[in-house]
């Protein structure tokens, strides 16, 4: 079968190598589609902090299963399935208290072990996760950044009848926007200086949709929501504006949940956030629970999308991807890598 490998930042190669034998707990799943993230880019470009070179890539993903080790119960082969990438230990402090994706010595398939871009790929049974059989493929490849959606939202605790403020419009920032939304959320406002994912962002249902850049975000917050502004604010950029943005235009005691990647490190006033008693709380990935959340808020179609597929490229095709990406720069949401076809 084919793999794909990066062997440098921007260089890809495919190798041929045996499909995998099956231990008695994994299932053979058949690779249809790879959603490519903003993670991987950096991967790309040289600039993710924790990935070493040669690596294969993917980890938005869905598939079918091919075969079924020995020992392995309710899964069967032809269901369609996703997988969640984290590798933990399952000993250490958070592993043990109930947090295995903070896992201590945390890996992640596509970063710091071998991600899913193969035509077929073996793996633990208790990281896949079946998908409804009406659900599409590009769907099931987009379960994982819902997941993360749906983690970050709840990390906020109850948002019911909440005023949220999204700060990016990319595809995590419109899935936690949809997310929030769909866990019950009276309004979302979400912000970016791309008017295009501002546009995909109204198609959605996002209630209010603001280019900083254009208006004043602070006037269009109480215009919004009222002089009581956000009652929680999430940041989906990595960036020092918006990180500021978030800082400045909470109201006192405002929870903000950071989910942005930051390549830099940021300034911030923290006299400020003392002063204010806000609350930054940071968020990584997600659980099996956020990933089944998702499921049934996609199947429901409480989350919609449709609108953030941009283009496929054939699995042959993987670098020409990533170019396109950096030719079209804010004017892409989600690029599949089509492994398998069916």
């Amino acid at each position: 079968m084919k793999q794909q490998v990066m062997t440098a930042p921007g260089e890809i190669e495919f190798v041929e190598i045996t499909i995998p034998e099956l231990k008695e707990n994994q299932v053979l799943v058949k690779i249809m589609r790879i959603g490519v993230c903003g993670s991987d880019i950096h991967v790309y470009y040289g600039k993710h902090p924790y990935t070493n070179y040669p690596v294969t890539q993917g980890h938005e993903v869905s598939g079918k299963i091919e075969k079924i080790g020995s020992k392995v119960q309710g899964l069967k082969p032809g269901d369609k399935v996703t997988i969640q990438p984290q590798v933990v230990c399952g000993l250490c402090y958070p592993c043990t208290h109930g947090k295995y994706h903070i896992c201590d010595d945390l890996k992640v398939m596509g970063f710091q072990t071998t991600g899913t871009a193969s035509e077929f790929f073996a793996v633990g049974s208790e990281k896949v996760i079946k998908l409804p059989d009406d659900m599409t493929y590009e769907q099931g490849a987009m379960i994982e950044p819902c997941a993360v959606g749906v983690h970050a939202v709840l990390k906020g605790g109850d948002v019911s009848d909440f005023k949220v403020l999204v700060l990016g419009a990319g595809p995590i920032g419109n899935l936690v926007a949809q997310s929030a939304k769909a866990l019950g959320a009276n309004s979302v406002m979400i912000t970016d200086i791309s008017d295009f994912r501002l546009d995909i962002a109204k198609k959605v249902g996002i209630d209010f949709a603001i280019n900083p850049m254009k208006a004043d975000l602070s006037k269009e917050i109480i215009k919004a929501f009222g002089p009581d502004k956000a009652d929680l604010i999430i940041e989906c950029v990595g960036a020092n504006d918006t990180i500021n943005d978030a800082i400045e235009n909470a109201r006192k005691g405002t929870d903000i949940i950071v989910v942005g990647v930051f390549g830099d490190r940021p300034t911030i006033d923290l006299g400020f956030v003392q002063d204010r008693e806000l609350r930054m709380i940071g968020n990584l990935m997600y659980q099996k629970n956020d990933y089944i959340k998702a499921i049934e808020l996609v199947d429901s179609k409480k989350i919609v999308l449709e609108p953030l597929i941009t283009i496929h490229f054939p699995f042959e095709d993987y670098n020409k991807a990533y170019k396109f990406i950096e030719d079209k720069k804010d004017k892409v949401m989600k690029v599949f890598i089509d492994v398998n076809q069916e």
